[in-house]
């Protein structure tokens, strides 16, 4: 989840597709419950595709009765957090009030700017029964301009993301445009997000619109070009090359990318910002309690040392 920054992905599987640039193999950290998250964001070879600074799979692990997460109160400025789940529920809370469970085909969209904190739980009900989770937690480091824009909120129901269906393969077009289809869901640059699910020996196209592309593979092998990429890879996708991606097993994959930022960050826990002294802020005002609390929420994440 969002407040775990010691894991460090590394560049893996060789490759010998020309429309690859590089894959890279997401490091494993338990935290608590075996329940793993995978980091494929930032890494050693790629610290960003387009937008994004950060993309960790959750799960997916089967919680029992009683168990679930627990992400305490935390703050975040510079960045949206951008949550996506195949399983399961997660209850949001953050300090601007807003409240309520994200479930599979969801999106939580949060838009930090200024700064914000929230906390990510399991809800009572769900914890009752346990249960399946897993799906995609990813940050967009928004552009210089919108940086200190005012925090918000925005959760859009799966009613509300368009679904493309063709012979074996569904596409759900959470933010940006493809296969025809558009998000509703406002963004700060050109951003594409797409989750992919393919029966066997369905084929789908990713055209080369945007600057920046990868695929993260959730389960499943898919085959691009005379490479085989299992599940837990992140491929990075050379610009300017449409490609077509054959799933050997069914198989669930998520698009990302969009434009490249305008400039470098800098990224320090939850902090994201084109400006050291901006981190050193928002530091000394976690520490010193100047974020606004969330509501009903009394335990919060102290500053790391």
């Amino acid at each position: 989840m969002s407040t775990l920054h010691d894991i460090d992905p590394q560049s893996g599987d060789p490759v010998s597709c020309d429309a690859v640039d590089l894959v890279v193999v997401p490091r494993a950290h338990d935290i608590g419950d075996g329940f793993m998250v995978r980091r494929a964001l930032p890494s050693a070879g790629k610290r960003m595709i387009g937008p994004f600074i950060f993309l960790d799979q959750m799960g997916p692990a089967l919680l029992a009765p009683g168990k679930g997460i627990d992400v305490r109160p935390h703050p975040h400025i510079g960045l949206a957090t951008v949550t996506y789940l195949y399983e399961g529920e997660i209850m949001h809370r953050d300090s601007l009030g807003s409240a309520l469970p994200i479930r599979p085909g969801e999106l939580n969209w949060m838009t930090a700017g200024s700064g914000i904190a929230h906390s990510e739980r399991s809800g009572n009900d769900w914890r009752a029964h346990g249960g399946a989770l897993s799906g995609l937690q990813l940050w967009v480091a928004l552009p210089g301009a919108y940086e200190e824009t005012a925090p918000g909120f925005d959760h859009y129901d799966a009613a509300a993301l368009p679904i493309v269906q063709d012979k074996g393969v569904t596409a759900r077009i959470i933010a940006g445009a493809a296969l025809g289809a558009r998000s509703p869901v406002q963004t700060f640059s050109d951003t594409i997000f797409v989750d992919f699910d393919l029966a066997a020996g369905a084929s789908a196209p990713i055209d080369a619109a945007h600057e920046e592309r990868a695929l993260y593979i959730f389960s499943g092998t898919v085959e691009i070009g005379p490479d085989a990429f299992e599940a837990g890879r992140l491929i990075i996708l050379k610009p300017g090359v449409g490609i077509s991606v054959k799933a050997a097993t069914p198989a669930r994959f998520a698009l990302v990318g969009g434009e490249t930022a305008d400039g470098p960050r800098y990224i320090w826990w939850n902090f994201v910002s084109a400006r050291k002294e901006r981190i050193e802020q928002a530091k000394a005002d976690w520490a010193a309690g100047r974020f606004a609390q969330v509501p009903g929420e009394a335990e919060f994440i102290p500053l790391p040392e």
